[in-house]
């Protein structure tokens, strides 16, 4: 059997080809390595760049898309080569047997709230009997800065946060546990090459900047967040963790799952006007202990990532190496598709059914969250994003 024979449904096809940092067991020195099907090529090995011994992409990406282009036309063509399972032998790593690593060193983090459908719930929940919309929300990407310090790679186990709680009924907050854990299943991009200071980045220069895409969990504690965000928006609710996929598929991968966004009405502002369609038709899928709850769809997201770009830099806010944007909770129209707890449950109204009998409304201690996501690929099959995982652990006393 070839070593490169992907297993049908894998993940990681010849099409794919995304990119991680890895130990080849755990303890040992990291690497930048690429995912076909069960194995990893080890890139340093195999090219000898020293670009490729680092601890993050960060190096790697800053080279810019032309340097992308060559590297992934290079392993295209090893991967394809009649020879290639002799000749990449001594490059591959099991997948089985390595540690996988949060694969950049994150500059900045800003997590949009691009999903009309997501944005509606939250309306109806939160300012029932009013316009679901604020004013503002169909005129911009509207998004917030979080903690770059607390982006954790899949599979680090997420610790229930504390703060300050008030519920309507109450006189005073009381401090202690979030009683409202909940998930934020999103799509995030990294960005590659920086810009300067004082500049804007236009929305069609969206690939000159941005290297890939990665799923994203932005763990979410409601109660905590409730009290808080007015007036200024989220922070200690949002701030304890976000989770992101090991692998980073490019953006030249997923050149077959563009799609045009639902039409925006009214017209965005010039700036946010786009000749190029950077909507994509990823599946997600969520899973909580076992159970799918939601398969939210992103193409029907109303903001795309190139507009969230364009208008996170039209103030003239620089970009750096390693800066994450996330999309914001992927909900579709129908409650299949939500995204979050928050919605499924409706507050915690409806409990979630689980396969094992139990229910939810919230998350509790134990549970784990999966989020997965797959695209058409370029030879017309599928190619997916791996998955990202955390399990809750109890809070600190």
């Amino acid at each position: 059997m070839s070593a490169l024979e992907v297993p049908e449904g894998s993940d990681f096809p010849l099409s794919n080809l995304p990119y991680g940092v890895f130990s080849p067991s755990p303890g040992q020195p990291t690497r930048v390595g690429v995912a076909v099907g069960a194995q990893i090529i080890d890139l340093f090995s195999l090219f000898g760049d020293e670009v490729f011994s680092s601890s993050s992409l960060n190096a790697f990406m800053a080279e810019g898309p032309a340097r992308w282009s060559e590297v992934r036309h290079d392993l295209q063509e090893r991967v394809s080569d009649e020879q290639a399972a002799e000749r990449l032998a001594p490059h591959l790593v099991p997948q089985s047997s390595a540690q996988m690593h949060l694969p950049i060193e994150v500059a900045d983090y800003v997590d949009f709230y691009a999903s009309e459908h997501h944005a509606r719930n939250m309306g109806h929940l939160f300012r029932p009997g009013s316009e679901p919309l604020t004013p503002n929300w169909k005129h911009l990407p509207i998004g917030y800065h979080g903690r770059a310090g607390t982006v954790v790679v899949s599979a680090t186990p997420v610790r229930r946060p504390c703060g300050q709680r008030k519920e309507p009924t109450e006189a005073l907050p009381s401090y202690g546990p979030s009683a409202k854990l909940d998930i934020e299943a999103e799509v995030g991009f990294v960005v590659g090459v920086p810009s300067e200071r004082g500049t804007r980045v236009g929305i069609d220069a969206f690939s000159d900047h941005v290297f890939g895409v990665v799923l994203v969990n932005d763990w979410s504690a409601r109660d905590i967040h409730s009290w808080e965000y007015v007036p200024l928006g989220p922070f200690l609710g949002k701030s304890f963790a976000t989770s992101v996929s090991p692998w980073v598929v490019s953006l030249a991968a997923l050149d077959a799952a563009r799609v045009w966004p639902p039409k925006q009405n009214p017209e965005p502002l010039a700036y946010l006007r786009s000749a190029e369609p950077w909507g994509l038709e990823l599946s997600l899928e969520v899973e909580l202990n076992g159970t799918v709850v939601a398969r939210p769809p992103f193409a029907e997201m109303y903001w795309t990532a190139a507009q969230q770009l364009a208008h996170m830099t039209v103030n003239g806010a620089s970009l750096r190496t390693g800066d994450l944007f996330a999309s914001g909770t992927v909900s579709g129209k129908e409650a299949a598709g939500w995204g979050s707890f928050l919605e499924l449950s409706w507050n915690g109204e409806r409990p979630v059914r689980l396969g094992d009998g139990t229910e939810r409304t919230f998350l509790e201690d134990g549970d784990q969250v999966v989020i997965r996501a797959s695209a058409r690929s370029a030879d017309g099959g599928r190619l997916g994003f791996g998955s990202v995982s955390g399990r809750v652990l109890p809070a600190l006393e």
